[in-house]
């Protein structure tokens, strides 16, 4: 009779320490499975030029950043600006990845809010997004000589992570 009790009773212990130790947890620190492999070839039209193309191999040879944004994205216009000043500096050349947007919407964005991308990739459909598993928008990539991602940034940049994690890291990668 007391083995009966004890059953339902374990099960709601466990459960209950599992929702306990999800409160600590940061749905921004997801780990990537991509993080210390090369980052997934692609080649898409450019933004700015649907004749011309962007493909991985033009992020090769040196440190780049990769931003997957969207016109659409509120979270993506609060990092903008710090994304457009960091361009500014040229510590790192920045490649965007616009993601299930529309050509019009996104022209149209960065002209009034300025460009920081070296040259933004058009990803109408959403499937390098994929490749990269991006679960929303904006996301970052650090990615070094070789075409390896280091460093992935879920949610805005901001002051903080950039200066304290993403340049660090870019520095030592360029070293």
């Amino acid at each position: 009779m007391k083995a009966r009790y004890l059953v339902p009773l374990g099960i709601f212990a466990v459960l209950v320490g599992l929702l306990w130790a999800g409160l600590y947890l940061n749905p921004r620190e997801v780990p990537s499975p991509l993080i210390d492999k090369p980052a997934p070839e692609f080649t898409l039209p450019r933004l700015d030029d649907p004749a011309a193309q962007i493909a991985r191999k033009d992020l090769l040879g040196q440190v780049t950043l990769l931003n997957v944004w969207a016109s659409w994205c509120a979270a993506c216009r609060e990092e903008h600006p710090l994304l457009v000043e960091l361009a500014r500096t040229g510590q790192v050349p920045i490649y965007g990845l616009n993601y299930k947007d529309t050509r019009e919407d996104a022209l149209r964005w960065l002209n009034g809010l300025g460009n920081p991308y070296t040259a933004s990739a058009f990803d109408e459909q959403g499937n390098v997004g994929i490749d990269y598993g991006v679960y929303g928008v904006p996301e970052t990539y650090v990615i070094d000589r070789a075409g390896v991602i280091r460093y992935k940034v879920i949610g805005p940049l901001t002051e903080d992570n950039l200066e304290n994690t993403v340049l660090p890291l870019i520095r030592k990668l360029q070293g």
